[in-house]
């Protein structure tokens, strides 16, 4: 007869098993609702073994958080290839996997949940939509943007992330069509930019001449026309 042995965890092992944990009951509801005792339950171990670990709930949020937020920014990397629309969409359904894995976690950050106030926490929010925006310069080839892109670029991250809140209360819209859209509210943005400004009239060609007839932008396109007639 053989008897199980469990195996001692290491500390990084241990941190990372609880972090782990901790994000699936993140995903599930509130951090400001999961207690640590939860977390030493579903991790199997006991709440001053936790402790040994974190000195408190915050510094396991904070960990769980940049976690999370390493797996948020690399969904907006992206090939550079095919068209810009194509691209984008893509980025978009990366985007909605992960809310739609982590609603109450993701709902909790942008609103405001335990870890609210920190500057650890603003940090790494602020450092995925840094991500963001350096990506979608590069995809643009543009190194040195003008202050109507970098409006433009910040200002659609901002849409992106109020319409995944808004959608995560009560699912109402179809994922897919808010995914196409917020798609198509790049490109009107940069429409809108390109009526200002030059600049932005070069950059807007660039985006659309390499877009196929079954593209995003052509779809966008298709519809405002529909509208117009």
């Amino acid at each position: 007869m053989t008897t199980g042995v469990r195996r001692r965890m290491g500390v990084e092992e241990r941190r990372q098993q609880l972090i782990g944990v901790a994000l699936e009951l993140f995903a599930r509801r509130s951090p400001d609702e999961v207690s640590i005792d939860e977390i030493a339950a579903a991790a199997g171990i006991s709440r001053p073994l936790v402790y040994h670990y974190f000195p408190g709930k915050l510094s396991l949020y904070e960990a769980a958080l940049k976690r999370a937020a390493q797996d948020l920014a690399s969904r907006f990397e992206e090939p550079h290839e095919g068209s810009l629309g194509g691209r984008l969409l893509r980025v978009m359904r990366r985007f909605f996997d992960f809310v739609d894995e982590h609603g109450p976690g993701f709902s909790a950050l942008m609103r405001g949940g335990p870890a609210v106030g920190s500057s650890a926490t603003n940090a790494l929010i602020d450092s995925v939509r840094q991500v963001a925006y350096e990506q979608i310069l590069s995809h643009l080839r543009v190194t040195d943007p003008p202050a109507r892109l970098e409006l433009l670029i910040r200002s659609w991250i901002s849409l992106v992330e109020s319409t995944a809140l808004i959608w995560l209360d009560g699912r109402r819209i179809p994922r897919a069509e808010l995914e196409t859209q917020l798609v198509h509210d790049f490109a009107a943005l940069a429409a809108v930019s390109a009526a200002y400004d030059e600049e932005m009239t070069a950059l807007l060609r660039h985006m659309l001449k390499d877009e196929p007839n079954d593209g995003p932008f052509t779809d966008l396109a298709a519809r405002l026309i529909a509208l117009a007639s």
